[in-house]
């Protein structure tokens, strides 16, 4: 039995990996707008010093993005570029937010960079197999 594990091809598996990568963000963004914690997060970017209303701005690009990103991901097209905003997303939320709660989001921490770190890793293995498709 275990010779036979994962049950499935390599290329399969990458097609799960990027579209849970996708479905996280999604995930991300429509909790984001169900719960309508969009002006709390862009008073959070408007304490960072930016002028008034800039923060919804932003928040409302970093929720659009991850959604068509997200959309670009579940389709299979524009693969590599789609990764490269989710990035620089998760990347930013690592500097200006998780990177001071520690490493561990839960059980040992709160909010911490290892999920965002796991995002970067998922989103660097999905890009370099898009590419080494084409």
């Amino acid at each position: 039995m275990l010779q036979r594990y994962p049950f499935i091809s390599l290329d399969a598996s990458f097609v799960i990996a990027r579209i849970m990568t996708a479905i996280f963000f999604v995930a991300h963004a429509s909790v984001r707008i169900a719960r309508w914690t969009i002006p709390q997060f862009a008073l959070f970017w408007e304490n960072l010093g930016l002028s008034l209303n800039m923060g919804t701005v932003i928040v409302w690009a970093i929720t659009l993005t991850e959604l068509a990103c997200g959309a670009l991901l579940i389709a299979g097209r524009h693969v590599r570029l789609a990764t490269i905003p989710l990035a620089a997303i998760a990347a930013g939320g690592i500097v200006l937010i998780h990177a001071r709660l520690g490493w561990f989001v839960g059980e040992h921490g709160t909010g911490g960079s290892e999920y965002s770190v796991a995002l970067l890793v998922l989103l660097l293995l999905v890009a370099a197999q898009d590419k080494a498709k084409a």
